[in-house]
């Protein structure tokens, strides 16, 4: 129930621009080289006051546990040829 609490709690961000704002000023620090480094317990918190309930680890279950993209590409099928890392150049 409460991870379903993390999902619509993120739904409503994507869609409340100004609530978004409050959210990334509130819980998230900006590091080197454009990082973001959020904090769970500042998010866990934040929500709370919307009245929103769900725990860090309901939080960390929603980032880390969702299915991963994955690229197939049939292996019969040739490379492109050109001028990619490691190629020798035409003489």
């Amino acid at each position: 129930m409460s991870l379903e609490q993390v999902e619509i709690f993120y739904e409503m961000l994507s869609s409340e621009p100004a609530i978004y704002e409050g959210y990334l000023n509130q819980c998230c620090q900006r590091g080197v080289f454009d990082s973001y480094h959020w904090d769970k317990t500042k998010i866990v918190n934040f929500a709370a006051t919307l009245g929103y309930s769900f725990t860090e680890g309901e939080l960390e279950e929603l980032w880390f546990a969702s299915e991963p993209i994955r690229f197939s590409r049939n292996i019969d099928t040739p490379r492109p040829k050109g001028r990619g890392i490691g190629s020798i150049p035409n003489m």
